[in-house]
């Protein structure tokens, strides 16, 4: 199956509601790049290589650059807190 805009949109919203880790997350990306199980789209091609690179320290993963993400795949994010 080709990793779809609807695919890593998923992706990130998993990682930022604490269901994968960063480092499931890169694991992930890294995985669709080797497979080549990314869609004919560089918008999502770009994104996944982004990810692959966050677990890197010069390079880290900064909540701008996911909206910015989301964004070219068409996606806002909206936020919601919870007391804990």
């Amino acid at each position: 199956m080709k990793i779809s805009r609807h695919i890593l949109a998923d992706q990130l919203m998993r990682y930022l509601e604490n269901r994968i880790s960063l480092a499931e997350l890169v694991s992930w990306a890294e995985d669709a790049m080797m497979d080549g199980a990314i869609a004919d789209d560089d918008v999502v091609r770009d994104g996944i290589a982004r990810l692959g690179l966050a677990d890197v320290a010069a390079f880290g993963l900064t909540w701008e650059e996911i909206r910015t993400i989301l964004a070219s795949l068409g996606y806002r994010p909206k936020l919601a807190f919870e007391p804990v």
